[in-house]
């Protein structure tokens, strides 16, 4: 018989403490049934499924398993492992809780700290428009300085992510997401800067500095002519523009 893996909590408990997929995997515990639960949620029974998919994925273990029968019909219960993380979830977040407020006081921001991922560029940015798009959903995200960002998400992601007008987020993407050149044609999602690096003579990695602060990584070809202290434009594609909740 092959052995079992280990339960992974810390993957299925991410660093997000108001994780809407824990959500989901706590109400399943407290009313027995998926529908019910997406339904108290606010999200919808396949954006449910998605969220538990999710974290069975992440912690290497189904954490919900049908239930036959019973006065309803049949309904849905949590596994041993699935317990096991919402019991890991509830004493992370009194720890966490404790010691967030030991360090309250004016000082750098904390959110985003604890995120780990092969994405270079981390933007705070704050929802200004989520609006329906070709069956996804298009949100407009504003970033320190004014500059406008959208990004292209599922309507599943955007219920599990809570996303409305004002709620402060991140904005993620991979470095090779971003092309940077000397100028560029009015669009959406161009973002204007300082070159604060750039590549001797063949094309490359770029950093700059944007209106507002925020800093940016992306590529650029051969021919751009960037040097460092010159104005520079960034594109970057809708599509790879990922969304994270901040703590």
């Amino acid at each position: 018989m092959p052995k079992k893996p280990p339960l992974e909590i810390a993957g299925a408990l991410g660093h997000q403490s108001a994780d809407k997929r824990l959500e989901i995997l706590r109400r399943v515990a407290a009313v027995g049934s998926i529908s019910q639960s997406a339904r108290d949620a606010g999200v919808s029974y396949k954006a449910a499924w998605q969220a538990l998919d999710t974290l069975s994925n992440l912690a290497g273990a189904a954490l919900v398993e049908r239930a036959v029968g019973g006065a309803g019909g049949g309904g849905a219960r949590l596994t041993a492992a699935g317990e096991q993380v919402l019991q890991a979830a509830d004493e992370l977040g009194k720890a966490r809780d404790a010691v967030l407020e030991r360090l309250a006081k004016p000082g750098p921001s904390l959110a985003g700290i604890g995120l780990r991922t092969s994405m270079r560029n981390h933007l705070p940015a704050r929802v200004a428009v989520v609006r329906p798009r070709a069956g996804a959903i298009d949100v407009v995200l504003v970033l320190a300085g004014g500059a406008a960002l959208t990004s292209r998400i599922t309507r599943e992601s955007a219920q599990l992510l809570g996303l409305q007008r004002g709620l402060d987020v991140l904005a993620l993407c991979k470095a090779t997401a971003v092309t940077v050149a000397a100028s560029g044609e009015a669009g959406a999602n161009l973002l204007e800067g300082t070159v604060t690096r750039a590549p001797r003579a063949t094309g490359g990695e770029v950093a700059m500095q944007l209106d507002g602060g925020l800093q940016l990584v992306g590529f650029a070809d051969a021919a751009s002519g960037l040097r460092v202290g010159s104005h520079a434009v960034a594109r970057v594609e809708a599509a790879a523009l990922v969304i994270a909740l901040r703590e």
